[in-house]
């Protein structure tokens, strides 16, 4: 169960691409050769990548994959490294509790207006869950971050040279 839940994210982002290619593909052919394409496809494949961009973020924490600079950073060692690689990630955790926060504050408050998407009539507020989502998922996985780092041993580092 643990090998399952572990790989969750992974296997909801692959399949949620499937669907999305498809119904990209559907639209395409739907234009091109059928000369009319109905107009839900290309706004469920709108929504499915939203929620593709959260949750493939919260992934990217988990497997420590996010773009960042790391030349200033790599010329401290020991402590000084853990306490800016901690540092950071607690500045980046304010942001992800910040979304998380706010965005569920965005839901609430659009399930109160009730608004609909136009073409399939999906209430925004599902729309909006996304970020909440992604803030919380990022937020949790930068408190194992900081665990991690809090555990490492900097010292050890060596630094690697791009050539």
């Amino acid at each position: 169960m643990k090998k399952i839940f572990s790989k969750f994210e992974e296997l909801l982002l692959v399949l949620s691409l499937a669907v999305m290619v498809i119904l990209i593909f559907g639209q395409v052919i739907g234009r091109y050769i059928l000369q009319s394409a109905p107009v839900w496809t290309e706004e469920l494949a709108r929504y499915i990548h939203i929620f593709q961009v959260w949750i493939g973020a919260s992934y990217a924490v988990k497997l420590n994959q996010h773009i960042r600079v790391e030349a200033f950073i790599n010329l401290f060692h020991g402590k000084v490294r853990k306490v800016l690689e901690i540092t950071g990630t607690i500045i980046w955790f304010s942001l992800a509790l910040f979304l998380a926060i706010f965005g569920t504050k965005l839901v609430i408050d659009s399930m109160n207006y009730a608004q609909v998407s136009p073409a399939i009539q999906i209430p925004f507020w599902i729309l909006f869950l996304a970020i909440p989502l992604g803030g919380a998922g990022m937020a949790i996985r930068l408190v194992q971050q900081i665990i991690t780092y809090a555990k490492k041993d900097f010292s050890k580092e060596k630094e690697e040279l791009i050539v």
